[in-house]
């Protein structure tokens, strides 16, 4: 049986896509709500080297104004990333007039090849330093999608929100060239994200935690 494809373009795939995302907002604002206007909802995204920023930067084409600013991490050795990110938001600036970002840099968790044992290392060296950016951001969502950079970001707003500091909702997207095995990224935070989105039916079935919502990307 073939797997079923959303294109890109569809209202239906946006529709399914942002399902989650705008959930998030409406939750966050009746909570917040004590007759005061809301400010828009900061967004933090992760950006990794490769794919994962051409793929995420797809997925931010596809949100309103009101994920407002857009908070960049990506690592401190990836070169590219920044170049397509300023890309990307100077041709959002022209469709909308206050559009906001910023852009941080923490150091890479984990390079290729590199041991395991010295990965812990410098993993948790990344942590440490994203704990006091993360803090400062105070994003009310993150999204990622499966660069290594993003896991100890997401940690370190898990550990915020454990400290009752502030609470984040994470919102991850396993890359399309994951097919039936996910990838380190995902395996570590399919047990801490809110909504964990997969773009094959044979992940769905293997993590049923997941949402399947077909190609997306």
């Amino acid at each position: 049986m073939q797997p079923s494809f959303l294109p890109l373009g569809s209202t239906g795939a946006f529709l399914l896509l942002l399902l989650p995302l705008l959930l998030v907002p409406w939750a966050l604002l009746a909570r917040r709500r004590r007759g005061r206007r809301t400010p828009p909802l900061r967004l933090l995204v992760v950006a990794g080297s490769g794919g994962h920023t051409t793929e995420i930067l797809r997925l931010l084409s596809c949100l309103s104004e009101s994920y407002s600013p857009r908070c960049y991490i990506l690592a401190d050795s990836d070169k590219m990333s920044e170049a397509k990110i300023r890309s990307f938001e100077q041709k959002r600036a022209e469709r909308f007039s206050n559009s906001q970002f910023t852009l941080d840099r923490i150091p890479r968790s984990r390079e290729v090849r590199q041991s395991w044992t010295s990965s812990v290392v410098t993993t948790a060296y990344s942590i440490l330093y994203s704990l006091p950016l993360t803090y400062k951001l105070k994003p009310d969502l993150i999204l990622c999608n499966g660069p290594g950079t993003c896991v100890p970001v997401c940690i370190s707003a898990l550990l915020l929100g454990l400290l009752g500091m502030k609470r984040a909702i994470i919102v991850y997207v396993e890359s399309i060239c994951r097919v039936e095995t996910l990838s380190l990224s995902g395996k570590i935070l399919y047990y801490f994200s809110d909504y964990f989105i997969v773009q094959w039916p044979a992940l769905k079935e293997k993590y049923p935690k997941s949402v399947y919502l077909g190609r997306i990307l």
